[in-house]
């Protein structure tokens, strides 16, 4: 079995002790205010949430699988960076994946916001509704936001974006570049696929799934933007390092 490197362990432990918090503490609901990522124009946002979200996780498989991911991809990598172009890798794709989750969050937010205000509704109002605790019972807005809309722009209001995906997704494109031709396989899918091509598919699926709703592998909840902005910092980084910095044969 393939030894931990020390700061993938350490940022188990973080993870760990951030899940168990959120289970115990305030009821399970403490951590998730103070500590989940919400969007910006939420009242429960807080600067801070840029980065503790990071540690967040919404359940035992969640942060299951993201650890496990950790450990795989990310102790090879920092075996080969060491550990401060690791973590320099590894919270830069956490940084680019809230970045491009947020404005797709935003960019279906102001449209549909366009459509209610347009069909008479106030903007500051619209915002104190929602901020109240709107569900999707509301007798008046369904009627200009019919269906997947209305879903789409409580969620894109209301929930919270948790977990080290982003910043994993990160590591894993820093892995591929590095180890292209290494063979990869899916638990439901034992097929072994080089590294070239496993994860830039898997970023394709998510960039689908993020566009469409259409989910391939994750849960439907699952912040696929998140994961396409982690994914694409940890490449420019990796690309951009290789560019200036290294040659073929020496990344550190």
């Amino acid at each position: 079995m393939m030894r931990i490197s020390e700061t993938v362990k350490h940022l188990i432990i973080i993870n760990v002790i951030m899940f168990i918090g959120s289970m115990f503490i305030g009821e399970g609901m403490l951590f998730k205010e103070w500590f989940s990522m919400y969007f910006p124009k939420n009242e429960l946002f807080q600067p801070w949430q840029i980065l503790t979200h990071m540690f967040m996780h919404g359940g035992g498989m969640h942060i299951f699988f993201n650890m496990f991911a950790l450990w795989m991809f990310g102790t090879p990598v920092e075996q080969v960076l060491g550990s401060k172009r690791f973590l320099f890798v590894y919270f830069s794709a956490g940084l680019g994946a809230v970045g491009l989750q947020i404005l797709y969050s935003y960019f279906i937010y102001q449209s549909d916001l366009s459509i209610l205000v347009n069909a008479g509704f106030d903007t500051t109002q619209i915002l104190e509704t929602l901020n109240s605790g709107f569900g999707m019972r509301d007798t008046r807005w369904d009627t200009f936001l019919p269906g997947d809309k209305l879903k789409n722009f409580l969620e894109a209001f209301h929930v919270p974006m948790v977990g080290a995906s982003g910043c994993i997704m990160g590591i894993m494109a820093a892995f591929a570049m590095m180890n292209p031709n290494a063979e990869l396989m899916m638990l439901f899918l034992p097929i072994p696929i080089k590294a070239k091509y496993f994860i830039p598919g898997i970023i394709i699926l998510d960039l689908i799934s993020g566009l469409t709703g259409q989910s391939f592998f994750s849960p439907s909840n699952t912040a696929y933007m998140a994961h396409v902005g982690g994914a694409v910092v940890g490449f420019l980084i990796m690309w951009y390092w290789k560019k200036t910095q290294f040659n073929r044969n020496r990344w550190n």
